[in-house]
């Protein structure tokens, strides 16, 4: 078992287990049994539906590869280059150039790609995205990603339906102090939840993504091409998304956006680095046709 199964395991456990005392504490015996069923549920649900709750937010819609072949083409000759099963492929609609993968393991891996993406890049450069994103799935990134934003995806929409009832469930006067306690709740569950992400995940796992994408084309130099057109693109086209989904993305889609609490959610290095690490990298050349 590799090392980012072994911490998406150890973060669903953990979770299970606050659960269980947060029922303790509330109810006793009766209130663990509760948090018990309750983290079972929810943990089982992020483990199996992680990679559904993904594609959903990003409102991608799963085709063939016959449908869009030059997505299609060159994820299968990635994959073959590879040696990897083919991934489910989707495509959001979204007009800013971007790409995630999700799923639990390569058998079950999604690659979601928007229409910008497409729309924007040559042929080279998209090839590079492509691979930076098999890269995730060949190096088991994947599980842990998905696992941990659909927990702190979780986490934060129950912090903000906590908002909504402290704001509209309270009493007319206003003096239950529900509606202070309900912006505290925010304050404090929207920090977890980043702060699962940035345990769960690690910058250097997009280095690494980026060095075996690179790797597997034997130059680093679409890619490097490919990450700045996107972040320029990203800059100017906003995108409707979670700051707990942004960190699957190959670069955050929130780039250029004031979004609450979006900062905390930040797993990504900066651009400028990766470009950097990218053109330093000394490669064999291996053209690809």
């Amino acid at each position: 078992m590799n090392r980012n199964t072994i911490k998406a395991f150890t973060l669903l456990a953990s979770l299970g287990g606050v659960f269980v005392l947060v029922g303790w504490a509330i109810g006793s015996q009766v209130g663990a049994l509760v948090g018990l069923l309750a983290g079972l549920a929810i943990v089982g649900a992020s483990y199996w539906f992680s990679d559904r709750l993904a594609v959903r937010l990003a409102r991608a819609k799963p085709v063939s590869a016959a449908e869009v072949p030059g997505l299609g083409g060159l994820v299968s000759e990635l994959t073959s280059r590879s040696g990897m099963s083919m991934p489910r492929l989707y495509l959001s609609p979204a007009a800013q150039p971007n790409a995630f993968a999700t799923g639990r393991d390569e058998a079950h891996a999604a690659l979601v790609v928007t229409r910008g993406l497409l729309a924007i890049l040559p042929e080279d450069q998209l090839r590079a995205v492509l691979a930076h994103e098999l890269s995730h799935v060949r190096n088991h990134d994947i599980l842990i990603g998905s696992v941990a934003a659909a927990l702190a995806t979780a986490i934060t929409y129950a912090a903000n339906i906590a908002v909504f009832t402290s704001v509209f469930g309270g009493s007319e006067d206003g003096e239950d102090g529900m509606g202070i306690f309900g912006f505290l709740l925010l304050a404090l569950l929207a920090p977890v939840a980043a702060t699962l992400l940035q345990l769960a995940l690690s910058r250097a796992r997009e280095f690494e993504a980026d060095r075996s994408g690179a790797s597997l084309l034997g130059d680093g130099e679409p890619l490097a091409r490919a990450l700045e057109t996107i972040d320029v693109a990203a800059r100017k086209t906003p995108m409707d998304v979670s700051p707990a989904q942004a960190s699957a993305y190959i670069v955050n889609p929130l780039t250029g956006r004031q979004v609450s609490f979006a900062r905390l959610f930040m797993t990504h290095p900066s651009t400028s680095d990766r470009v950097a690490r990218l053109r330093a990298l000394h490669l064999s050349s291996r053209p690809v046709s």
